[in-house]
């Protein structure tokens, strides 16, 4: 349970859970890199044509072919609203001392926009791949998609626990 000082209104982590969730925080943020730069899957069309891609390089694609709108909802679920994220995990975890209202406000934003994060929009984009080849295109899954999803998941263990070390009397 995170300290709380009545008199000051401030909060502060315990030492030795700083250390473990900074330490899950930085491995979080190197999965979560590495899994947008590996190559999730290799799409196969008609047995001659392969392609094969990343996260970055499917976001990147969709706006080279003008899907301004798909290009804005899976580059802002998968890459920018994850980054904000750790940030704000940051934030929370390093300020060992701060103010209860601004903890609560960061935790609020976590807990209600946070879960609409990564893995929900990244498995509806890759449903919409699939189905629109259909019989046309095999699909082959690589390890940037497993290491995708282990960072989405220790983002949101690290965003449980720092949210239950947090919420102490108010």
């Amino acid at each position: 349970m995170m300290h709380f000082d009545p008199q000051s209104d401030k909060r502060t982590l315990p030492e030795k859970d700083v250390r473990l969730l900074l330490a899950l925080l930085i491995a979080a943020s190197s999965l979560l890199i590495t899994g947008l730069v590996l190559p999730m899957m290799t799409i196969t069309k008609l047995v001659m044509f392969s392609n094969s891609f990343s996260v970055l390089s499917a976001v990147l694609e969709l706006l080279e072919n003008g899907h301004l709108l798909l290009f804005v909802i899976v580059a802002g679920f998968s890459i920018v609203v994850p980054i904000l994220k750790i940030s704000v995990l940051f934030k929370l975890i390093l300020n060992r001392s701060s103010d209860s209202a601004i903890v609560n406000k960061l935790l609020h934003l976590m807990h209600e926009y946070g879960r609409w994060a990564m893995l929900d929009v990244m498995v509806v984009a890759i449903l919409i791949v699939a189905v629109k080849l259909g019989a046309i295109a095999s699909i082959e899954i690589h390890s940037g998609l497993f290491v995708f999803g282990l960072a989405v998941l220790l983002i949101m263990f690290i965003t449980r626990r720092v949210v239950s070390l947090t919420s102490g009397p108010r």
